[in-house]
């Protein structure tokens, strides 16, 4: 059982009741408390019922909870509820092993970013909470990302990631796959990671408009003192909605294309979506056929391509021509 956030807020409601020796608290004033706890945390919060109440209690018992000394006190008909240890509170108490559990999960996911420049405090301090709470217990990895700590430019991240945190304008030296070099005035405002690969939003002087730059080509990086041009035009939780990576292009609308997988592929694209516009149109002996609605760039081709004889793309005619023309082309290399 995970210990959320509305869950601790009443533990905590429960634990102040119950270490009072100067009232007595019935099952309805606990459920009170607990509501008016959650109420102060979220003025929208709906509360909790008689139910959810005895769950608590039971799990505040518990071994996975903190085994809370709670006694029950007959008065007349009803019961109220205290702990019989008047020093008790469940702050005072070691991690219990939900709590143990929880912090295992956390520290393994924050292991993966061990490396990154600007994650070095990673490794102190999941050193630190490991010995502190005695929590090695010889458990190998049971979890792995996908990241790749070979990139070139990874150790530019930290700088990029303060430069747009703080507002610097920032002199880059880039090179690109063919050995041309360029330098660049760059506004930073945003980093995006696509297909293990880092990039760089920011407003280029140079060319007076937004700039894609991939990290890894970034050969190097330093602040200069310029007034810096503020992001008011983009929002970036919505800049990426119509497109698939991370390639943009300019005054160019969303197409619905139309894509028909092989009946073996159907399950895969059905559980994993290749964009959140996908819709089903149908599926039958033929396959599955699907639409989405995205600008068309090359990280949609490179998509489309690595499923092979898998899929075909029924429309737009433009897009279906450029695919054909590519399988072309790869089919040539084997002639």
């Amino acid at each position: 059982m995970a210990i959320n956030k509305n869950a601790f807020i009443r533990y905590q409601a429960l634990d102040k009741c119950f270490s009072n020796p100067g009232r007595k608290y019935y099952w309805e004033d606990l459920l009170s408390a607990c509501n008016k706890a959650l109420l102060d945390f979220d003025g929208n919060s709906a509360g909790i019922q008689r139910r959810q109440l005895f769950d608590d209690l039971t799990f505040m018992q518990s071994d996975q909870g903190w085994s809370i000394p709670l006694e029950k006190h007959k008065d007349g008909k009803r019961i109220y509820y205290r702990y019989f240890k008047k020093d008790f509170s469940i702050n005072n108490q070691p991690l219990n092993e939900t709590e143990t559990n929880q912090i295992k999960s956390a520290l393994l996911i924050l292991s993966k970013f061990k490396g990154m420049p600007q994650f070095d405090w990673v490794s102190e301090i999941t050193a630190k909470i490991t010995s502190g709470l005695d929590l090695e217990d010889g458990q190998s990895d049971i979890i792995s990302f996908d990241t790749n700590p070979y990139l070139k430019g990874l150790d530019f991240l930290a700088e990029l990631f303060n430069s747009i945190h703080y507002k610097k304008v920032l002199k880059i030296k880039y090179e690109t796959f063919k050995g041309d070099h360029f330098e660049y005035e760059l506004h930073p405002y945003y980093l995006k990671q696509f297909n293990n690969r880092w990039f760089l939003f920011a407003y280029n002087k140079n060319v007076d408009k937004l700039s894609n730059l991939a990290i890894d080509r970034i050969v190097e990086l330093k602040e200069i003192k310029k007034k810096f041009i503020t992001n008011k035009t983009i929002d970036f939780s919505e800049y990426f909605e119509d497109i698939i990576g991370v390639t943009k292009p300019d005054n160019v609308k969303p197409l619905k294309i139309e894509l028909l997988f092989s009946m073996e592929e159907g399950p895969y694209v059905i559980t994993k979506p290749i964009h959140g516009s996908q819709k089903k149109i149908k599926q039958d002996k033929n396959g599955l056929l699907i639409s989405i609605e995205v600008i068309p760039n090359y990280e949609l081709e490179k998509l489309i391509l690595s499923f092979g004889e898998k899929v075909k793309v029924l429309s737009p005619e433009i897009l279906r021509l450029q695919i054909g023309k590519r399988l072309k082309k790869s089919s040539n290399l084997y002639q």
